[in-house]
């Protein structure tokens, strides 16, 4: 009896999981033209970027010998993948609330915990798709001349790491998301918070340009959270930088993953917490 009980309760935590994450699934690819613009844009930004500042780019110390600016940005561009897809797939908790969809389920007998992880892995998984699609097919563009050759090469368990680590940023960052949309009413709103912080966010990493040793500028990438999602994925990417001793520009694998763990457990918890309390926008 007792195993019949604690399996219906596993059922009823699980089952609203897999639903809302099939659903965000079936919206993002049933809308072409966000698959098309997911993939096409973080192509351009590296073709195009990498083109124009080759030239004036420094290799920072800790860099292998004759690291091109295009090889610099790659890993950059990976992050900025999974950092928009993930935050744009919570723009639909403002669609679902305008809707009525998120007021149905919010009196449905259905755990907040579950509502969030059900939010948060649709949104991972989408990115983690782009991400994956970008580091493979984006080596491929130097066989026709856009790219130069990217030098790294992965054992299965250095992708299985690489996909793990890339797992762990995601689902911080859709977290991070989940917390901007739920605060607010409008798209609009979203896309304003997004210019004056994520952007910012993303450039602060260490995505577009090196940390510096020191200055202001340094301190605040430093504790910019993102920078060790950057960081860590580098030396996931490149086999050379996995003998290069941390510094204050590119700290360690563990202290990454650690940074990133912490990233996520806050995000999630402040955005189940935010579930509980209860809000005029969501009785509108």
């Amino acid at each position: 009896m007792s195993n019949s009980i604690s399996k219906q309760h596993a059922a009823a935590f699980w089952l609203p999981i897999w639903t809302l994450t099939w659903r965000e699934l079936l919206r993002f690819f049933r809308q072409r033209t966000r698959v098309v613009g997911a993939l096409g844009q973080p192509f351009i930004f590296w073709i195009l970027f990498g083109a124009g500042l080759k030239g004036s780019f420094a290799a920072p110390e800790w860099a292998p010998q004759g690291m091109t600016y295009q090889e610099y940005f790659f890993p950059g561009v990976a992050v900025m993948i999974v950092m928009f897809t993930a935050i744009f797939s919570t723009i639909s908790i403002i669609e679902d609330r305008r809707e009525g969809f998120l007021q149905g389920v919010l009196v449905a007998p259905v755990s907040r915990l579950a509502l969030v992880l059900g939010k948060l892995t649709g949104g991972t998984v989408l990115a983690l798709i782009q991400a994956m699609l970008f580091l493979t097919l984006g080596p491929l563009l130097h066989f026709v001349g856009l790219a130069p050759a990217i030098g790294w090469e992965l054992s299965a368990a250095g992708w299985l790491m690489m996909i793990g680590f890339l797992t762990l940023v995601a689902f911080a960052l859709t977290a991070l998301g989940f917390l901007m949309a739920w605060s607010l009413d409008s798209t609009q709103g979203f896309h304003a918070l997004m210019s004056v912080f994520l952007m910012p966010m993303w450039l602060l990493s260490g995505s577009f340009f090196p940390v510096p040793e020191a200055g202001w500028l340094s301190w605040v990438m430093r504790l910019n959270p993102l920078t060790y999602g950057v960081a860590g994925l580098r030396r996931l990417m490149s086999p050379t930088l996995a003998d290069v001793a941390a510094n204050a520009s590119l700290p360690s694998l563990v202290t990454c993953v650690a940074v990133t763990c912490g990233f996520g457990i806050v995000t999630i918890g402040i955005a189940c917490w935010m579930t509980q309390r209860r809000s005029v926008l969501n009785v509108r």
